[in-house]
């Protein structure tokens, strides 16, 4: 059987990655804690201090206990072609 994931993200600039996460799958309701996700991107400065900000792929650092192990691949990838890429820079 193919499980239906939704993701629903309120994280936005200039704080990007401090959303709240929910993945809802087949009607189950997972509610994350703030800042679960970590992203891939990265901010950096170059030798004129000028900044730069990468984007990157999110990953999911804290799983909810009792989550499916099976299901944990599935959702990342969900997360990622729903939820635009950070990282937004705004906690530099």
């Amino acid at each position: 059987m193919i499980s239906v994931i939704k993701i629903e993200y309120n994280g936005e600039y200039p704080n990007l990655c401090s959303g709240d996460l929910v993945v809802i799958i087949d009607d189950k309701r997972w509610e994350f804690p703030s800042h679960c996700m970590r992203s891939g991107g990265n901010v950096w400065f170059d030798k004129g201090w000028d900044e730069h900000v990468d984007s990157g792929e999110w990953s999911i650092s804290e799983w909810l206990e009792g989550f499916p192990e099976d299901m944990k691949q599935a959702v990342t990838s969900e997360v990622n072609s729903n939820i635009r890429h950070g990282c937004c820079g705004g906690c530099v």
